[in-house]
């Protein structure tokens, strides 16, 4: 398992590295959406319930850090306003089998939708 683990993680920090842009958006549920980079770490990590978790709390801040901490089958999900803003929000997960390390995302906020990005996307 850990080295299937290991192999996951290989995969995203190579696939994310690359991910610079997005040429296209995927609909979550109504107006909230998801970038390629996004997409590309639901399908190699099989995280779709990660965008599920970040869109259940999604607030009404502009800008938003969500940060993924992972050490061993634990995680915690937090959010921030900014790098330097307290927490807003902070899920314990008990189980995971997403690869340990340490995970950012961003998610921007505006009236009409909501888009969730992987950092080099912004």
């Amino acid at each position: 398992m850990e080295k299937e683990k290991m192999e996951i993680k290989i995969k995203l920090e190579e696939a994310l590295a690359l991910s610079t842009g997005s040429e296209s958006y995927f609909r979550h549920h109504g107006q909230a959406l998801y970038t390629d980079g996004m997409k590309i770490v639901a399908d190699i990590a099989g995280a779709y319930w990660l965008i599920d978790a970040i869109f259940s709390y999604a607030r009404k801040e502009v800008f938003q850090v969500w940060h993924l901490d992972v050490v061993g089958s634990k995680a915690f999900l937090t959010m921030q306003e900014d790098t330097d803003a307290p927490v807003l929000v902070r899920q314990e997960i008990e189980f995971t089998d997403f690869p340990e390390g340490q995970w950012k995302f961003y998610l921007v906020v505006d009236p009409s939708q909501a888009v969730l990005m992987v950092p080099n996307e912004y």
